[in-house]
């Protein structure tokens, strides 16, 4: 029996108890209706838990049983693995603020991510090492060396394949993505960071043709071209038409240019059959009254193709920082110094010279000034732990749908491209106070997406 199961509170004491609002959860924002627990009937630390994370709310004497359980079943990881924000709330992961399904993980579903390059990053390869292949698009003979390197062209692809299908395993599985048992084959398309439309149409075509031998199901796109054109005539559209219609489906970024007056989506996400992926600002909460758009692209496409169809975290999403890389040592030097007594800061400073010049010239400077410095580095790095910081963007928000695409071809492998489709966007929650042209059908609902795959068994 679970701890919402034992709790025993009558109607006519739970309704009296919720706060003004009546009966919107203060926490979720969500109606509930009469499934209302007090939070007096709730052990110490996860009353304290639950009022962390809704800071910003009046007092309150009773939460929806939904955030209960999604706090109850998370409240050990969080306790031992997440990081605090400066507020008291928590970090919060990604599978938790979408409250996403934890019977599914992907498990034996491939998802082909095409990005500029990629890194064999720990929550990918340990355990097991789920990278079925690795193809560079740059070499005659397809070579791996270049996966090794962590250069600048690693770190997108890397980021963009562990948001989907890593398992945390550096947080002790908290900042995990939402498929964290899918395997992954990853093409890397250039040598730089520059992807150009031709890049992406042969990345495609490779995985056209290796898509049985690694049973290839999902393919993540997150880059486009550089250019509107018509499905009609464009050959990168053709080839995805060409993709879905032999049983791959595609998830593309549609950008980051809501804020230009022409905010175009530009191919392969302005293809009619691509499930095309904008984003949403849910602030690092699942209080859904937050929730607010995203600075992302949208249409309608020259064809008059409404894009994008759905809508997902593009910001505040918790993604791996390259290993071996500045980047790296500078987060676990804040991470250690946040952590430190003031007694042993200016020590941890002098024994990690050139890391962060700002700290080396403030030596002389008292505490609290050492502190602000290291507060504001944090803040404005992003960095969450040593291994992970925040990433903002529509390549984010891509493959967030591609892991519950991962999830509901688990729970339903006889799934077509056009069905999933439609389960994603009938299953969508539309954001009130925003352009329908701006979020599609609305914000990607993982736990509804993978249930409706089921009702098609």
């Amino acid at each position: 029996m679970s701890l919402l199961e034992s709790i025993q509170f009558s109607r006519q004491a739970t309704t009296a108890d919720i706060a003004a609002g009546g009966q919107v959860c203060p926490v979720c924002s969500r109606e509930a209706k009469n499934e209302f627990v007090p939070l007096m009937a709730l052990p110490d630390d996860l009353q304290n838990l639950i009022r962390a994370n809704a800071p910003d709310t009046n007092h309150f004497q009773a939460v929806c049983a939904r955030c209960v359980r999604l706090f109850e079943r998370a409240k050990t990881h969080i306790f031992s693995d997440a990081a605090m924000n400066k507020d008291g709330s928590f970090v919060l992961s990604t599978p938790l603020r979408l409250d996403s399904d934890e019977r599914f993980t992907g498990k034996n579903v491939t998802i082909a991510f095409l990005d500029s390059g990629f890194y064999p990053h720990k929550d990918l390869t340990e355990p097991t090492n789920r990278i079925l292949a690795y193809q560079n698009m740059n070499a005659t003979d397809g070579e791996v060396a270049s996966l090794f390197q962590p250069d600048v062209a690693s770190w997108h692809g890397m980021m963009t394949s562990v948001v989907a299908a890593g398992n945390g395993g550096l947080s002790n599985g908290f900042y995990r993505g939402i498929a964290p048992e899918a395997n992954v084959v990853l093409v890397k398309l250039a040598r730089t960071g520059r992807i150009t439309e031709q890049n992406i149409q042969d990345g495609l075509e490779w995985i056209l043709a290796h898509r049985e031998q690694f049973n290839i199901k999902i393919i993540n796109i997150s880059a486009g071209g550089d250019f509107e054109h018509s499905y009609l005539h464009d050959s990168l559209s053709q080839t995805v038409e060409d993709c879905v219609s032999l049983g791959l489906t595609i998830v593309c970024a549609v950008g980051n240019a809501g804020h230009l007056p022409n905010h175009p989506v530009f191919p392969p996400a302005s293809s009619p059959s691509a499930i095309s992926v904008g984003g949403l600002d849910d602030n690092n909460s699942i209080n859904r009254a937050k929730r607010g758009m995203y600075r992302s692209s949208y249409g309608p496409t020259l064809d008059g193709l409404q894009k994008p169809e759905i809508i997902a975290p593009s910001i505040w999403v918790p993604a791996p920082i390259l290993p071996d890389t500045p980047t790296a040592q500078q987060a676990a030097l804040l991470d250690d110094l946040d952590k430190a007594a003031d007694k042993d800061l200016y020590a941890i400073i002098e024994a990690s010279p050139t890391l962060e010049p700002e700290l080396d010239a403030a030596l002389d400077r008292p505490v609290h000034v050492l502190r602000q410095i290291i507060a504001l580095k944090l803040r404005d790095g992003n960095v969450i732990t040593p291994h992970y910081k925040y990433v903002d963007g529509t390549s984010f928000a891509a493959p967030i749908v591609s892991s519950v695409i991962a999830q509901m071809l688990e729970a339903n492998p006889n799934l077509t491209p056009q069905l999933i489709k439609r389960i994603l966007i009938s299953s969508a929650e539309r954001l009130p106070h925003y352009e329908v042209d701006r979020q599609g059908w609305g914000v990607l609902d993982p736990r509804r997406a993978v249930e409706a795959a089921l009702s098609f068994t």
